[in-house]
């Protein structure tokens, strides 16, 4: 077979998303040809399609090496980066790739996508529409511009900019993909779904897609969807305003307990307040695994939900059902001690139900958890040998467990703000 026909067999491959086969071909031709910046530039993709992000890299940089001032290079470069959730290296890679060919609408969309991923929906929406200028039917930019003008609250312009995209190619996963999630953050979990639908309908293995129609279907629970409308809420803002929302609740919580303490007139109706502004805090950590647990009585969420989540779920549910029997055993014995039983429960529903979250410390809220659910087994053991519900352990525990809520904000903000 030719150079030419293997190369040709190579762009089929690609496009059929067979990347091993097309990665054993061009390994051969590299073989022939080391220097050859279209073959290692191909090899690079074919890594990346399969998440083989430091081979990627590698073998980008050594093209890069031996092409400085080949802008499709830094491109490539830069979607290696974003794969990485590493934006501000991602932004220099573009920014170069831009230098070099300032004229090519797939960068401009490219770094319209990172400054949405950065949450700089202005500086998104004017490169998009830079991006625009020069190629009006350039999808990506205008999933880009229809996305920032959703966070901007530019909803019709939004969605019309979408429908454009999606009368260039109707069945592109991705498009569907992005309306159903615009539909989803503006509260149409209905029409969302169906959009997810198409596009799981094209790409079958498409994640995003998944992840949104399992909101979706989530969604048609009326608690979940006000929960989901935080969550919108949270994840638009940048980190200095979700750590102020985050401090403001925590500060106004207690201020609301120093007042109630002090005046026994207005607790009638501070303590109810205060009740419901704990359950809505707590909440806010385990709905998601609860919610899980029941879509997996769902046929069609059951599929969708992952290994993680599942075993989340699953742990949160034992979780509640020791809280369940530690009150249950303490009405029946009379007995103290089983209330820690039911306060463990209770408080370790929290990091379980957030264990799995991503981060930048991969295991970071995992390892934290299980240290958490040690000590406080070790508090309940001691409990019941001594007799003293406040002992060591349990002070360990109760201070693991505040200091928990801290470092998984943290974790998740740092997540969120790449």
């Amino acid at each position: 077979m030719t150079e030419d026909n293997r190369l040709s067999k190579v762009e089929i491959l690609i496009q059929q998303k067979k990347f091993q086969e097309a990665e054993s071909i061009l390994s051969d031709l590299i073989t022939e040809d080391s220097n050859n910046i279209h073959f290692l530039s191909l090899l690079a993709e074919v890594n990346l399609q399969q998440n083989k992000f430091d081979i990627a890299n590698s073998i980008i940089a050594n093209a890069i090496g031996l092409s400085p001032d080949s802008a499709y290079l830094f491109y490539i470069k830069s979607r290696i980066e974003i794969h990485q959730d590493k934006l501000s290296e991602a932004e220099k890679c573009i920014n170069q790739a831009i230098e070099i060919d300032t004229y090519n609408a797939d960068f401009f969309a490219l770094l319209a996508n990172i400054k949405l991923g950065r949450k700089q929906y202005m500086e998104a929406l004017e490169i998009a529409n830079r991006a625009l200028e020069i190629d009006a039917e350039n999808l990506l930019a205008l999933n880009a511009r229809s996305t920032t003008l959703n966070k901007l609250n530019r909803t019709e312009e939004a969605f019309d900019t979408i429908e454009g995209a999606l009368h260039e190619d109707p069945n592109n996963a991705y498009t569907h993909t992005n309306y159903g999630w615009g539909l989803l953050e503006k509260g149409n979990h209905k029409k969302a779904l169906q959009h997810f639908k198409e596009a799981l309908s094209n790409d079958p293995t498409f994640e995003y897609a998944q992840s949104g129609m399992l909101e979706a279907i989530k969604a048609t629970n009326p608690i979940y969807r006000l929960f989901l409308k935080y969550s919108f809420f949270m994840s638009n803002l940048t980190a200095k305003y979700q750590w102020a929302v985050i401090i403001g609740f925590y500060l106004g919580f207690r201020l609301l307990k120093t007042i109630a303490r002090n005046n026994e007139s207005l607790q009638p109706f501070l303590i109810p307040l205060i009740i419901a502004l704990a359950l809505i805090a707590f909440s806010t950590w385990i709905i998601t695994p609860i919610s899980n647990l029941f879509l997996r009585f769902n046929k069609y969420g059951k599929l969708l939900l992952n290994k993680k989540q599942k075993m989340s779920s699953n742990f949160v549910t034992i979780s509640l059902g020791m809280f369940l029997v530690g009150l249950v055993l303490y009405f029946i014995y009379s007995d103290e001690r089983m209330l820690t039983i039911a306060v463990f429960g209770l408080a370790m529903m929290l990091p379980l139900g957030t264990m799995f979250s991503p981060s930048k410390n991969k295991y970071g809220i995992l390892i934290y958890t299980i240290i958490l659910a040690v000590v406080g087994l070790t508090a309940i053991g001691l409990t019941f040998l001594t007799g003293n519900m406040f002992n060591l352990m349990t002070m360990v525990f109760i201070f693991g467990f505040t200091a928990f809520q801290w470092l998984a904000n943290y974790l998740l903000i740092k997540e969120n703000n790449l």
